[in-house]
């Protein structure tokens, strides 16, 4: 039961993050920044859908951090940091099919307090 559960919910989300994906869409000037959560760990990258390239990414496996809010604002931070190195100053948020709510928040809310324009 449990298992058909998980299933349905992780197909819902992945419908989600399609009709989201065929709305928005990333320049080198403009990236995307996709994020993905597990139940552990958070991971964003800026992407450039025009050439197909990662522009930069962010590990919070590799930084140490978890899948909760203090931990999305610490990334927030530090991938604000990566972006600004970068030259980058605006970008697209994409939540991959998850709610704006919580770590995606917290997250987005970082960025913008370090002067990335979502």
């Amino acid at each position: 039961m449990r298992e058909k559960l998980l299933k349905q919910k992780n197909a819902l989300r992945i419908k989600r993050k399609r009709r989201i994906r065929g709305k928005i869409s990333g320049t080198s000037d403009k990236p995307r920044i996709s994020v993905f959560k597990s139940n552990r760990h958070f991971y964003a990258q800026a992407i450039d859908d025009v050439n197909g390239v990662t522009l930069c990414a962010i590990d919070g496996k590799k930084l140490g951090l978890k899948a909760n809010k203090e931990s999305a604002k610490e990334a927030g931070t530090a991938f604000a940091g990566v972006l600004k190195e970068n030259k980058i100053e605006t970008a697209v948020l994409d939540r991959n099919g998850y709610q704006y709510n919580g770590v995606i928040v917290a997250f987005a809310d970082a960025l913008r307090d370090n002067g990335i324009k979502l």
